[in-house]
């Protein structure tokens, strides 16, 4: 997708505002292959401002309860990404379609705030400075929240991972077993035929 500089997107803005002509026409005769394109930056501009076509450089860090609220109120209405991110002041709705099939595709924990960088490895002075062990039979457990959390997340991977493949194994059954009845009939018709 082409990015378009924030002076020539307020220049078209201004130009349609102005009455110079329609989105489409406006699309044409800036090169922009989408006039939707245009109408987007419109209602940005008339529902943020500048800032509404600025691209932001600085990553605003939004709560897992805000990101909850905004995937549900998505879920519960009739609104476009674009429509929603417009009214809840968000400006970029790729964020909003980010949030949405992260929670289709592992439910509500997927919003949750992650640590980000390399895991730390832990030598043996480190675990027991870091973590409560508890021993049992001289078994040593991780049982600090941190580790939980990984295994929390490992696991509903897995899940996922286990749940597509067995659906993918569902439908290599279904697409056998329409190929054998293909080859059934044909071999029925060419019996019926002699």
């Amino acid at each position: 997708m082409a990015k378009y500089s924030y002076e020539l997107k307020k220049e078209i803005v201004i130009a349609y505002l102005a009455g110079k002509g329609s989105t489409r026409s406006l699309a044409k005769d800036y090169g922009i292959p989408d006039h939707k394109q245009v109408h987007t930056w419109v209602n940005a501009y008339q529902k943020l401002g500048d800032d509404g076509l600025r691209r932001s450089r600085n990553q605003n860090k939004y709560s897992f309860e805000y990101k909850i609220s905004v995937v549900e109120l998505y879920l519960s209405s009739e609104l476009s990404y674009q429509e929603l991110a417009l009214q809840e002041g968000i400006n970029n709705p790729a964020l909003i379609t980010k949030w949405v099939n992260d929670f289709r595709i592992a439910g509500p924990e997927a919003l949750r705030p992650r640590k980000k960088g390399r895991k730390k490895t832990l030598n043996s002075k480190d675990i027991n400075k870091n973590s409560t062990m508890s021993k049992t039979d001289d078994i040593a457990v991780d049982t600090s929240a941190e580790h939980v959390r990984e295994l929390e997340d490992e696991l509903l991977k897995l899940r996922i991972e286990n749940a597509f493949l067995k659906e993918l194994r569902r439908l290599r059954l279904e697409d056998e077993a329409k190929m054998r009845d293909a080859q059934e009939s044909s071999t029925a018709s060419e019996d019926s035929s002699n």
